[in-house]
């Protein structure tokens, strides 16, 4: 059982009297939906699997059995690294039934990764794919289980290609086992589920969560955005992050909804998957909307039945806004982070009003404020580090008080690290990370807003702004982009002239270009700016 919950007390008793958090455990919630909906569609893939929330009870409830069989007791970790598959909830669901903690993680972890976050949240058990685009995921599961203790089982998820080791697979499981029907009692201020920092940094944490976060988290996310049960979730994010696990299967599933989800993402396969299961809203970061929209450019194809697409990592320029306006969709900017997901967001019906010019509005429950480094509030309109506190919150980083402690005060604050300025009226203004600031001769600028006045320039794909060391000035300013021509790279006076010609202050001209095949994200499309900056060290170090 996973204890050192950094909950503060009086917050939970007004959760509780506010009726945010509930004595219902997400294994209750869906029992319930699962009763109330078993003839339902719950979800489908884009490899042809489709379950009903009546399919997913039932193989969940015999999968659930095998689990406990294992010696698999509440409170224990189960890990599983799976794709964009139907099969995922299967896994979920049985996790719940017997009070497991869930731990999705991502299908690009190779065999030290796996040791490294197994060890670290101490699995006993583990599913995994037997082979997936090329990798031989069996064969990495074998070979770290050696080196994790606590690892007790393994159990295969076989979709195009079948085992080969004689390990038990997912559905044999299914095929050999009575459902279960006497769960265990789980109490909803227990840990659900333990999601891995997004890696933009170093070494991932172990964010812990809640089933009242969560449950809190994802029934407001789907009230503030009006969703209903027929609404339909396009979910191209991996779901071992908290925009495809819990935004695309458990906001759907709360709502008695359902979900589609697409294994690996490419524009033109996207909208033509959403045109074809009427998908009627979606999440993802920046280069997700940033390829539909080019495509639809390019091609004329559009999602058809898309109304919503939310859209969170980055702050969202006004020409994005735009744009998906005029392909047919609302592209609103969602704010939040694996700790504290999401709590802001821009209402709807404001999408085409504020227009990139504000980040949204707190959710309901949730508190906003931006601070000096002192922790004391700024006066309205100027910047500061933002810090929230909520139902929605992580409990803390398990195993790792010094850092819980850095991000998470006594009072229940979660200081993320961005910067933010707000409104009289609450609106609040994401302006980065603090990383991602350039220090140019005791100037703060931000890098957003050069990569926001470089969206439109003719040539440029995909770019990223970073600070390059500087003797004189501490930092300057270096663009790396991918050209739409790799044959005609651009130059960087054409980048200045672009920019004298959209009146854009000198100051935040590029002073180096720097063209790279392919930007480095992480899984969920953020961009990995550390990653140029070694890139950038390696170049200068060549000149």
């Amino acid at each position: 059982m996973i204890t050192g919950l950094k909950i503060d007390e009086a917050q939970k008793a007004l959760y509780y009297q506010k009726g945010y958090w509930t004595h219902e455990s997400l294994g209750d919630v869906w029992a319930r939906q699962a009763k109330a909906f078993a003839n339902d569609e719950y979800v489908a893939d884009d490899q042809g699997t489709r379950f009903t929330y009546g399919e997913v009870e039932d193989k969940a409830s015999r999968l659930a059995t095998w689990l406990i069989e294992q010696g698999v007791q509440v409170g224990d970790v189960v890990s599983f690294q799976i794709p964009n598959w139907a099969e995922f909830t299967i896994v979920y669901v049985a996790c719940l039934k017997v009070g497991a903690v869930m731990h999705p993680v991502a299908k690009n972890f190779n065999a030290a990764d796996l040791r490294f976050v197994m060890n670290q949240v101490s699995s006993v058990a583990f599913f995994c794919p037997a082979r997936f685009h090329g990798c031989d995921f069996e064969y990495t599961a074998i070979e770290v289980q050696k080196d994790v203790p606590t690892l007790k089982t393994i159990a295969i998820v076989e979709k195009h290609e079948k085992s080969t080791s004689g390990l038990p697979t997912l559905n044999q499981i299914i095929a050999t086992h009575e459902p279960l029907t006497k769960y265990p009692q789980v109490d909803p201020d227990s840990v659900a589920c333990l999601l891995s920092t997004s890696g933009t940094t170093g070494r991932p944490k172990a964010v812990m969560l809640t089933h009242n976060n969560i449950h809190f988290s994802e029934r407001e996310f789907g009230r503030f955005l009006g969703l209903t049960k027929e609404d339909v979730a396009f979910m191209p994010s991996p779901l071992n992050h908290a925009t495809g696990f819990f935004h695309g299967l458990l906001t759907p599933m709360i709502l008695g909804g359902r979900a589609v989800v697409q294994q690996i993402y490419h524009a033109d396969t996207a909208i033509h998957l959403m045109n074809e299961e009427r998908c009627t809203w979606s999440m993802g970061a920046t280069p997700f909307v940033y390829d539909i929209l080019h495509h639809a450019e390019d091609t004329g194809e559009k999602p058809e039945t898309l109304r919503l697409f939310c859209c969170g990592g980055a702050p969202v320029p006004g020409i994005m806004v735009d744009k998906a306006h005029q392909v047919g969709f609302l592209l609103c900017e969602v704010y939040g982070s694996t700790e504290s997901c999401p709590h802001a967001a821009v209402p709807p019906e404001k999408c085409l009003e504020w227009n990139g010019a504000w980040s949204g509005i707190p959710i309901e429950g949730i508190e906003v404020r931006a601070v000096d480094a002192n922790g004391n509030d700024v006066p309205t309109g100027q910047q500061g580090e933002e810090i929230s506190r909520g139902p929605h919150q992580f409990v803390g980083y398990l195993n790792n008080p010094e850092k819980t402690a850095e991000a998470l005060d006594d009072n229940g604050w979660f200081y993320s690290g961005d910067l933010c300025s707000m409104s009289t009226d609450g609106k609040i203004r994401i302006n980065g990370r603090k990383k991602e600031i350039i220090i140019r001769g005791g100037e703060n600028i931000s890098a957003n807003e050069i990569d926001a006045d470089l969206m439109q320039m003719p040539g440029m794909g995909a770019h990223a702004t970073i600070g390059m060391p500087d003797e004189r000035l501490g930092e300057r300013i270096c663009t790396f982009y991918v050209p739409e021509d790799p044959t005609r790279p651009l130059t960087l006076d054409q980048v200045k002239e672009y920019m004298q010609a959209q009146g854009v202050a000198k100051r935040l001209w590029p002073e180096r270009i720097e063209p790279i095949e392919e930007l480095p994200t992480t899984p969920t499309g953020k961009i990995q700016r550390f990653k140029l900056a070694d890139e950038l060290k390696r170049r200068m170090e060549q000149d």
